[in-house]
């Protein structure tokens, strides 16, 4: 089995990425998939506690997190501590085999903190405070309010550091979800101290802020501000808004190791986590920066309503099993039904309660747990949905809780925990400086999403039957056949010198029309689109572009669509290609009315380039997802293996998602090998010849009469097959 992710995979930091360690349950031997979900009973009488334990043993429970918003309970006032609650529950939870990853308790302050000490809270863009009540209403620079939140870790560090039952440590909660952009004096004296770290000095940052435009020169470090609003026009200078939101990020990143160290300093032996928030609809952190800095990798994961909803699942997984560098990594937080953040909360239907969670644990996942154990009764999120919800334990969603937990255990059993992801030969590269930049209001379009064209190109391969990586574009990704790079607009010299390299190598580069038009300074790179890399990446793709053809349905009485000479059609972006190089090879161009009517009839729309040892692919347009699919299909060499024998494909017309987790069984030593097949649709799928021997059938039956040598099965909608095989 090849590594997916060598552990020198950071390629462009210094910063050295801590060990892997992960967090040990009460079983005899400490393994297991972990089962559970954050528990809050300071927000219930503690006569509900033994029910509470009763309900979760029957489950299968076997951790919790504790504590994630319990400040105010712990200290209710500045002089006093209230332990004794914690310590019960605590206890009652280790007694009954279930272990606690204890929060730092930090994410939400007391009441009487932003009383007495109202310098903590943030300010928005405007000036206006941010004020208490909801979560996180505080500065991440601000020295009152780390002085307090240390103190909250060295108290429970010194209570808890040796409690057997505690066996890891989540600091904080969501960094960043209310507090990513604050305006505060604070933040101002803290970013003009990071600006001066990274440039050295005001020369360097008014040539990277690129301030001679509308006079924006800066005198020193003291006249450097923050991106306020600025009026009706309010259009902030691009890279000094780059730089604000990797600002943000360094931040907030730096208040979590302080919590860390603090707890560290006092108790070095257990892991340290925080959960990251990666879905396709929020990714708002430079998570592969922060990966570097816990013990083990976790993800709050909230599902897309809609008929996306599996894919785009699987989609933010690959990123987070990237992250964890293909090792095991933690879900903190998903729902078992509907939530109540939404414009709309939809339920979860009969079975993805069980076939979503397995579906994390085909993606690499050793722990799956919920937001929350028990549904509120009062607060903001009484309507989210919990493991025991409203209706009690005689409920559908409490019973999908038993069965998912009787599930789990029969993959520890199995030997599933500890095997990792088998990877793919293709890596899509995402990118957070991207994902930020595309949100720009300079540019020629305000619909550009990096994220968003990641999760259409991951799409695009699973209709054709092939699930592909995801891999940040920071990290290593030279051992992979191909690479594509949608809309990752920010390149440095540096990536641009890395993808040359990989493509004379031998490699394959799929660039997207959007890709490579600025530097890490947000500057444009000259010559002809795209010019970073002093035109290099143009010689790699053999293509020079001189205008961007911007369409839209807004603009009355224009042609809103184009179509290309292999039946795609395009419908927000074109490239104006003026010149290809010698050895292009023009595989699609622009025709029709509308191509006429732009002047853009019979201009190259996707061209092949030989350079080097291999070959790079220009896409100079927007296709939609099943125009990707065709692409890959007819061009790429990624069709569909058809039946399920041995390799990753995900089945007949990419009908089904296969994945294979594969290593050492951590009790026999022997290889074992566990294939994960789901379908992706509604309509009943027929898989044949599948490999190994059925240990979860959720919602799917072996056919041909029962005949028990024959591998075939039909797989009905939500469901889940789980095979083992011992190599």
């Amino acid at each position: 089995m090849s590594q997916r992710f060598p552990e020198s995979s950071k390629s462009t930091t210094t910063r050295p990425r801590r060990p892997f360690r992960w967090p040990s349950l009460l079983t005899d031997s400490g393994r297991g998939i972990a089962f559970g979900g954050d528990y809050n009973p300071d927000q219930w009488p503690e006569d509900v506690w033994d029910d509470d334990i009763r309900l979760m043993t029957q489950a299968g429970v076997n951790t919790v997190a504790l504590g994630i918003f319990s400040w105010g309970r712990i200290q209710p006032t500045e002089d006093v501590w209230e332990f004794d609650w914690l310590d019960r529950i605590i206890d009652k939870l280790g007694h009954a085999g279930i272990a606690v990853d204890l929060a730092s308790a930090t994410a939400t302050a007391p009441q009487w903190l932003y009383q007495r000490h109202p310098e903590v809270l943030p300010r928005d863009r405007y000036g206006h405070v941010i004020n208490p009540g909801s979560r996180q209403a505080w500065r991440p620079t601000s020295p009152v309010f780390r002085k307090y939140a240390l103190a909250m870790c060295r108290k429970l560090a010194e209570r808890y550091g040796d409690n057997p039952f505690v066996t890891a440590w989540h600091m904080g909660n969501e960094y960043g979800w209310n507090n990513r952009y604050d305006f505060s004096d604070d933040s101002q004296r803290a970013f003009r101290a990071w600006c001066e770290r990274k440039y050295g000095t005001i020369e360097a940052l008014n040539e990277a802020w690129g301030t001679a435009f509308w006079s924006q020169q800066v005198q020193s470090f003291d006249e450097v501000l923050l991106p306020y609003h600025m009026g009706g026009d309010s259009m902030v200078n691009p890279p000094h808004w780059a730089d604000f939101e990797r600002f943000g990020n360094d931040v907030l990143r730096d208040f979590y190791c302080a919590e860390r160290d603090a707890i560290a300093e006092i108790c070095p032996d257990k892991p340290f986590t925080t959960n990251f928030m990666v879905s396709t609809d929020q990714c708002c952190m430079d998570y592969a920066d922060w990966a570097n800095d816990v013990d083990f990798v976790s993800n709050d994961h909230y599902f897309h309503e809609g008929e996306s909803h599996l894919d785009e699942l699987v989609c933010s997984d690959a990123l987070v099993d990237a992250f964890a560098l293909g090792k095991p990594w933690y879900v903190m937080e998903h729902s078992t039904s509907a939530v109540q953040w939404k414009p709309l909360n939809m339920r979860k239907r009969n079975g993805e309660l069980l076939r979503d969670s397995l579906a994390h644990v085909a993606m690499g996942a050793d722990a799956i747990s919920f937001f929350q154990w028990r549904q509120s009764r009062s607060g903001a999120e009484a309507f989210h949905s919990g493991m025991v919800p409203h209706a009690g334990e005689d409920s559908a969603v409490y019973r999908g809780v038993c069965e998912l937990g009787a599930a789990l255990r029969t993959l520890s059993d199995a030997g599933v925990q500890g095997t990792e992801l088998r990877r793919s030969d293709t890596a899509i590269l995402f990118h957070a400086d991207s994902e930020w930049a595309t949100r720009s209001q300079t540019l020629p379009s305000m619909k550009l999403n990096h994220w968003h064209d990641v999760r259409d190109w991951y799409r695009g391969y699973l209709d054709v039957g092939r699930r592909v990586d995801i891999v940040p574009l920071d990290y290593d990704w030279s051992g992979y056949a191909t690479i594509v790079l949608p809309t990752v607009i920010m390149l440095s010299d540096d990536h641009v010198r890395r993808i040359a390299d990989f493509v004379k190598a031998g490699g394959r580069v799929i660039v997207g029309y959007a890709t490579g038009l600025i530097d890490e300074h947000f500057h444009v790179g000259l010559g002809g689109y795209p010019g970073v890399g002093d035109g290099l990446l143009r010689d790699v793709l053999g293509v020079r572009s001189e205008e961007f053809n911007i369409l839209g349905a807004e603009a009355d009485g224009e042609p809103s669509e184009i179509t290309l000479s292999n039946g795609a059609t395009t419908r927000l972006w074109q490239n104006d290609v003026t010149s290809v190089g010698e050895r292009v090879r023009v595989i699609a161009t622009y025709q029709g009315a509308a191509a006429a009517d732009w002047e853009l009839d019979g201009v190259p729309a996707i061209v092949r380039n030989a350079y080097g040892e291999g070959e790079a692919w220009y896409v100079g347009c927007d296709l939609d997802r099943a125009d990707i699919a065709r692409l890959v299909r007819e061009q790429l060499g990624d069709g569909p293996d058809g039946e399920l024998v041995g390799d990753v494909a995900n089945g007949p017309d990419g009908e089904v998602i296969h994945t294979v987790r594969e290593g050492a069984d951590q009790d026999t030593g022997e290889t074992v090998r566990f294939d994960f097949i789901m379908p992706r649709g509604k309509e009943d799928v027929v898989v044949h010849n599948v490999l190994g021997d059925p240990i979860v059938m959720h919602r799917c039956e072996k056919i041909n009469d029962g005949n028990a040598n024959v591998r075939d099965y039909v797989l009905h909608r939500n469901a889940i097959l789980i095979t083992r095989t011992a190599e």
